[in-house]
């Protein structure tokens, strides 16, 4: 499993950033384009995505992790 995505607001824009990185990956406009971006690397890393608001705090979180109900063990 990769690292989870944050999409974060800062400095008048939103950032997408990996749990643990100190810094951002990227900076865009909008949340929704933050959002994209951020979605497509938690789909390939079967990572966490956690949507902050505007205030930072986590608004709505999607797991892209496998479903550990159809893994065979």
């Amino acid at each position: 499993m990769g690292q989870d995505q944050h999409v974060i607001p800062m400095d008048g824009k939103w950032a997408i950033q990996a749990a643990g990185e100190p810094e951002p990956f990227c900076f865009v406009q909008t949340q929704e384009e933050a959002v994209k971006i951020a979605q497509d690397i938690a789909m390939r890393e079967e990572a966490e995505l956690l949507i902050h608001d505007e205030d930072g705090e986590v608004e709505k979180r999607v797991d892209y992790g496998k479903d550990p109900l159809l893994l065979k063990g």
